[in-house]
C-alpha cells in the first residue's frame, strides 16, 4: 500500500534556501507536479523535497508565490496583475518556462 502523500512540499533553492508550501499550491507548476506524481518514480515524489540547482531563493520565493497568486485566483475573472519587480523579469520568465507555468 503506497504511503500517504504529506499536504505540503519543500522547495529548495540553490543557495539553500527552503519553502514549505501547499503540494496544491506546488502542482499548478507542471514540472513540479510531474516531479511530486507518484507514478513518476522519481525520489521528489516520495521525498516532498524538490531541490532546483538552476535557481537561488527570490526566484522560487517569486515562484512561490505566483503559486499560491494562482490557485487563490484561478476561478476569478478580471485578475489583478501580480507585481514583478523588472529587474527580475528575464529570470522569471527562464524559470517560468522550466516550470511549466
Amino acid at each position: 500500500m503506497p504511503s500517504p502523500q504529506s499536504e505540503y512540499v519543500t522547495l529548495i533553492s540553490n543557495d539553500g534556501f527552503e519553502f514549505i508550501i501547499l503540494r496544491e499550491a506546488a502542482c499548478v507548476a507542471g514540472t513540479i507536479k510531474r516531479m511530486l506524481d507518484p507514478a513518476s518514480n522519481f525520489a521528489e515524489a516520495s521525498s516532498g523535497v524538490c531541490r532546483f540547482g538552476q535557481f537561488n531563493g527570490l526566484i522560487i520565493e517569486k515562484l512561490t508565490e505566483y503559486l499560491y497568486y494562482n490557485l487563490k485566483h484561478r476561478d476569478s475573472k478580471d485578475v489583478p496583475d501580480m507585481d514583478i519587480p523588472p529587474a527580475l523579469c528575464l529570470e522569471l520568465l527562464v524559470a517560468a518556462d522550466y516550470f511549466d507555468v
